[in-house]
């Protein structure tokens, strides 16, 4: 008689269950974080980002657009001011 109830094999098959669970729950729970972090950048109504945006560019003056592409590197100074030039002109 072993005196410990389970022995050592039980003792190691009991340590294996409890290290797989800690895998799968480890793997489990960072899937689940970086769907969740995700999230955030997809918008919850893709149509109402769309209006969203579309009213952002329908507000704004020709000028105001030509600034941000600008301020984005879209174009550079020279374009810039030959478009500013245009559209006071025209």
């Amino acid at each position: 008689m072993m005196g410990f109830g389970m022995g050592i094999f039980g003792l190691g098959a009991l340590v294996m269950i409890a290290f797989w669970v800690l895998v799968i729950g480890g793997a489990v729970w960072l899937v689940m974080t970086l769907a969740r972090g995700n999230q955030s950048s997809i918008p919850a109504n893709p149509s109402q980002a769309l209006t969203t945006a579309s009213t952002t560019l329908s507000n704004s003056t020709p000028l105001d657009i030509l600034k941000t592409r600008y301020a984005k590197g879209e174009i550079n100074k020279e374009q810039f001011e030959e478009m500013r030039r245009a559209l006071e002109n025209g």
